[in-house]
């Protein structure tokens, strides 16, 4: 029986999905989480299954003793597990990338700098450290900027600015922010950069031997302009012209090859101008969220199952869906306590709707990006065309009301 040791996080959204396409597979799961080890016990856990993710060195060693057999392949399930699934796969001389090349495409500035010594499209950039004051805007930027945590996801940690009274805001707001959620913020500082405007896109792909296949274009029909950057919708297929699609697949290959990624799924986020395409960020993992369910119907498989069989060299059926395909994130509209959610059975009954998932508790504090990196949860829908997907998710979510707890001072609450 082929074996896989899964990265899960505790707060994951696809923890689950990944479970069970490894029973579909009758495949072995070796589940590492990143809860507290010591408090691991007491939830039935072992302690050596409890890792700090965000400390990989530290983990690896917890890791090195108990393994047992070795497995056949290691998989972070999101970017928290990353850097530790790369120094697993190095460890036990397992097919991955190489721990440079992870951390290569999580920085943001590691990143930017990739793509400026390479002569691909990147927006003027600086590093602005900890203690650097922010009275004026350093050359050569100019307004609008984005201000920016180096490595968080989910449009944490990302704020526009189109003045120097608000550039101020947004450094010191993305500092406390990074400082809460990343315990390298002091020495990380932020990243700075110009607003690169233009349509928002996605693309899934898988890499094998460094070559990339593309799973899916998807476009983000919702302008993101800031000044938060909270995504809503993805729509597959892309409604680009075929021409700029094969320059976005061109210029993702070229930026993984540069950055030394190898193998397994990748996430890219780019926007589309007349200047052509600029890379946001290019991920070693899949798409975020619960998102990966709407491209179901397009590999005829759930896009975990289909994870799991590359890492495991199992054969896969070649992606064969014609349909239309997208689905709402939807949004946080305000912060507070979320109490529960009026109208899904008359969303569900909404032509094209194929699924509502809510995922948030009640109970749970929620907020918004930039502080906030989750959802209300997730709407799936499918059609024959595009703008038919896109029209279904807009009228089932108009038909969704959330019942949002806001007489608590959450400035007072750190979330």
């Amino acid at each position: 029986m082929k074996r896989v040791l899964l990265l899960l996080p505790t707060t994951g959204y696809r923890n689950e999905d990944f479970l069970a396409a490894a029973r579909r597979l009758d495949v072995e799961v070796i589940s590492v989480a990143n809860y507290c080890h010591q408090l691991a016990p007491s939830w039935g856990m072992s302690p050596i299954r409890s890792v700090p993710f965000d400390q990989p060195v530290a983990a690896l060693k917890q890791l090195q003793s108990a393994l047992g057999r070795k497995p056949d392949a290691v998989l972070a399930v999101d970017d928290s597990g990353l850097d530790l699934a790369a120094l697993l796969c190095e460890y036990l001389y397992l097919p991955g990338n190489s721990p440079e090349a992870v951390r290569r495409t999580r920085d943001k500035l590691a990143f930017r700098d990739l793509l400026q010594g390479a002569g691909l499209h990147y927006p003027d950039f600086i590093r602005l450290a900890n203690d650097a004051q922010t009275r004026s805007l350093p050359p050569p930027l100019r307004f609008p900027v984005v201000v920016k945590a180096r490595r968080l996801s989910a449009s944490r940690g990302v704020i526009r600015a189109d003045t120097r009274q608000a550039y101020a805001r947004a450094v010191q707001w993305v500092r406390g922010i990074q400082a809460k959620a990343d315990r390298d913020a002091a020495a990380l500082g932020v990243i700075v950069e110009n607003f690169i405007p233009g349509s928002e896109h996605a693309l899934e792909g898988l890499l094998r031997n460094g070559r990339l296949q593309v799973l899916a274009l998807i476009d983000k029909p919702d302008p993101l302009d800031g000044p938060y950057f909270e995504e809503t919708m993805y729509v597959t297929p892309s409604r680009l012209a075929s021409e700029r699609q094969a320059q976005i697949a061109q210029t993702v290959q070229r930026a993984c090859t540069l950055a030394g990624l190898e193998s397994g799924p990748v996430h890219a986020e780019m926007r589309v101008n007349e200047q052509g395409v600029w890379l946001l960020e290019i991920a070693a993992r899949s798409i975020g969220g619960l998102c990966g369910r709407m491209l179901h119907p397009v590999l005829g498989m759930s896009l975990e199952e289909l994870i799991l069989r590359d890492a495991l060299n199992l054969p896969a059926p070649a992606p064969g869906g014609s349909a239309a395909n997208g689905v709402m994130m939807i949004p946080i509209p305000r912060q507070g306590i979320f109490q529960g959610v009026r109208g899904r059975e008359t969303a569900l009954a909404l032509a094209g709707i194929s699924d509502i998932r809510i995922s948030a508790i009640a109970g749970q504090l929620i907020s918004a990006p930039p502080e906030g990196a989750g959802y209300l949860g997730f709407i799936f829908a499918q059609g024959a065309r595009p703008d038919e997907v896109e029209s279904s998710l807009r009228r089932a979510l108009q038909a969704l009301e959330f019942d949002i707890q806001t007489e608590i001072p959450l400035s007072e609450l750190r979330i």
